[in-house]
């Protein structure tokens, strides 16, 4: 099972793929939506978790969420949303439209291993 991050900082996305990895997940990478859904419609199969970010260039992450959602062959895909927005309309609205977790930034590493763990049905670790 391979985890997905998607997000436009090449930083945020080596600390994920890092945090991934220490679990023992290989993490793929999108820098945006567009990319991501390339990722998903090759690799969907081999996808267990999405961490999805909300202020992202050309399509935000509520849309990107609502597509996979929308779609009979990702709905199934649990997805964790990573962002720094944090405002409680934001929240409620992510979680409306699918997402199982939302993780705000900054986070430390253990607390984004704790909800990967979590998101996957595993507890907390």
């Amino acid at each position: 099972m391979k985890l997905l991050t998607i997000d436009d900082s090449k930083t945020m996305r080596r600390i994920i793929k890092s945090v991934g990895a220490t679990l023992g997940y290989e993490v793929l990478e999108a820098e945006h939506g567009l990319h991501a859904l390339e990722i998903l419609r090759s690799s969907s199969d081999e996808i267990g978790l999405i961490m999805l970010d909300w202020n992202m260039p050309g399509m935000n992450g509520l849309k990107v969420l609502q597509i996979i959602k929308a779609s009979d062959a990702w709905k199934h895909i649990p997805v964790m949303m990573v962002t720094t927005e944090s405002e409680k309309g934001h929240i409620i609205q992510a979680i409306k439209c699918g997402a199982i977790q939302y993780v705000t930034k900054p986070f430390a590493p253990e607390a984004l291993a704790s909800k990967i763990m979590e998101s996957l049905g595993m507890g907390e670790i």
